[in-house]
């Protein structure tokens, strides 16, 4: 396709130069208003061109853009979302002195983990998942609160941790092979031959696992998504994740298969999918339960990935990616929605909290929403077993969290109606959550939407619902369960108790104060370092 190769690299480039020309106060005076345009070249992307691959400049430093149907389907999502959160920012920030250094933050986060989708190459695979790790740092600490600045030295200090494995996994794949910069596919293709196979998988589970976060790695989730603004919180929640997820995909051997690999995964999956939601139904805030949903929801696709690692089966990955798109979106509008309730007076905005609800129970399955679709797409890949009844059981646990979560959002003020700017960004990826994997499910699934009408499908996803609401009215009666386990759970105790980390704590504090008083020259620290990273990977 001739505008395949422009319209990928804009995905990237477009945000990019957004970020660069910031330095210009002219053009960061307005660049809040842009947000909402820098994802349509992605958007586009995933909508036109198809399965192809794209190679720019020469060895050894060759670029490869790649677009496959897993790619596509996270990459429309992702870049449909980015759009309505920066419109949504756009309304809600203006007033904000420190808005254009957050668009700033904002365009390199967005660059970033909207590359990831279409890179297919290894190095620049590692430069485009660091940018999107450390930029997301600026996101989180935004409003410059106690909450925030904890939560951003604890994600930072994560993020670091993953880059470094993530380099030690790359390094070790791709040293048998002869290009400086060899392609994805091929370094794991030549996986299952290599003598070191079982410890580069390990590292690249370990690595993808912090930034999904897989429990115990999941402690920066609960605290960044409350800390940040409402429109970051939804990219974070549904977009900056999935970074570790694409990771999965691109490189486990899920054409050979690695039965160790997939049950690790498995497990993982499972802890952290029933740990998600027991620890987020005895939280009191509404955007630390859909955090904590996001903990659990990632485990789901972990177990997806896991079963698909130990059978060799390669169609896990595009069943993942359908499960992933609809998790983007329900999650995005719902962080976006408490914004605006959070502002309107709670739950009487029933022009916003109805759908909100709607929203909140397809996460556990609700009859013909996108969660009741993505959960019998992927049934078969399941089988009959112990493990589709645990994840029918993680099915019910959703459920009751995201109950738990409307209960809360219910106990509001008189409401005040929300400006056109806020709701109509948050109405668009409301109606695409339903739109989008309606449309996806017939190619996806193999099945017609007939079938998702017959008796049986439809009791396959009412009954783990109703015994999920159940279970949330019955905790939601337990006064002493509200409130028991903070925000962050084990990080806490560290952070209280560990001489050292408070002292990390307090030097990554520094490093933050410095790089507000001096910008710039942090943006060209940030872009040396990701720079090094990458030639360091390439020359090993």
């Amino acid at each position: 396709m001739i505008f395949g190769a422009p319209l990928l690299a804009a995905s990237v480039l477009v945000p990019l130069l957004m970020a660069v020309s910031c330095l210009s106060a002219r053009f960061r005076a307005r660049v809040l208003s842009l947000l909402v345009f820098a994802p349509w070249p992605a958007l586009l992307a995933a909508v036109i061109v198809k399965e192809e691959r794209f190679a720019f400049l020469p060895p050894p430093f060759r670029l490869t853009l790649v677009m496959d149907r897993p790619g596509a389907i996270l990459l429309g999502g992702a870049a449909l979302l980015w759009s309505a959160a920066g419109a949504y920012a756009a309304a809600t920030m203006r007033r904000d002195p420190a808005a254009p250094r957050f668009a700033v933050w904002w365009l390199m986060t967005l660059a970033g983990s909207l590359g990831l989708f279409v890179v297919g190459d290894v190095v620049t695979f590692y430069l485009l998942f660091t940018l999107a790790s450390l930029s997301a740092y600026g996101l989180i600490i935004h409003e410059e609160t106690e909450p925030a600045r904890r939560a951003g030295v604890i994600y930072v200090v994560l993020a670091l941790v993953a880059e470094a494995v993530l380099l030690i996994a790359l390094v070790m794949l791709a040293a048998g092979h002869p290009d400086a910069n060899p392609q994805i596919r091929d370094v794991v293709a030549l996986l299952p031959d290599s003598p070191m196979r079982a410890g580069i998988v390990a590292l690249f589970i370990l690595g993808f696992a912090l930034k999904m976060g897989l429990v115990p790695l999941h402690v920066w989730l609960p605290l960044a998504h409350p800390a940040a603004p409402a429109p970051a919180s939804a990219v974070l929640s549904g977009v900056v994740v999935k970074a570790g997820v694409i990771g999965l995909i691109r490189f486990l051997p899920f054409e050979s298969g690695q039965a160790l690999g997939g049950g690790v995964l498995v497990a993982a999956g499972l802890l952290t999918a029933f740990y998600g939601a027991a620890i987020g139904i005895t939280q009191p805030r509404p955007k630390t339960v859909l955090a904590y949903s996001t903990v659990s929801q990632m485990g789901l696709l972990a177990v997806l990935l896991g079963v698909g690692l130990a059978t060799a089966d390669a169609d896990a990955t595009l069943l993942t990616a359908y499960y992933a798109v609809h998790h983007t979106l329900v999650k995005g509008a719902l962080f976006l929605g408490i914004g605006i309730l959070a502002a309107a007076g709670g739950a009487r905005c029933r022009l916003v909290f109805v759908p909100m609800a709607l929203l909140a129970l397809s996460l556990g399955g609700m009859p013909l929403t996108s969660g009741a679709l993505a959960k019998l797409a992927v049934k078969p890949m399941l089988g009959s077993g112990l493990l589709a009844a645990a994840m029918t059981l993680a099915g019910v646990g959703s459920t009751a969290l995201m109950t738990h979560f409307l209960l809360l959002v219910a106990e509001g003020k008189p409401a005040v109606p929300p400006p056109a700017a806020q709701w109509l960004p948050w109405l668009a990826v409301a109606i695409a959550s339903l739109i989008i994997p309606w449309s996806l499910y017939p190619a996806v699934s193999g099945e017609t939407l007939a079938s998702l009408l017959h008796p049986a499908a439809l009791w396959k996803t009412t009954w783990p619902l109703l015994l999920g609401i159940a279970a949330a009215f019955l905790a939601h009666r337990l006064p002493r369960l509200r409130g028991s386990v903070p925000e962050g759970d084990i990080v806490v105790l560290a952070l209280a108790g560990v001489p050292a980390v408070l002292r990390l704590s307090e030097g990554i504090e520094r490093a933050d104060a410095w790089l507000r008083r001096w910008p710039v020259a942090g943006l060209w620290l940030l872009g040396l370092a990701i720079l090094l990273g990458g030639i360091m990977a390439m020359r090993v």
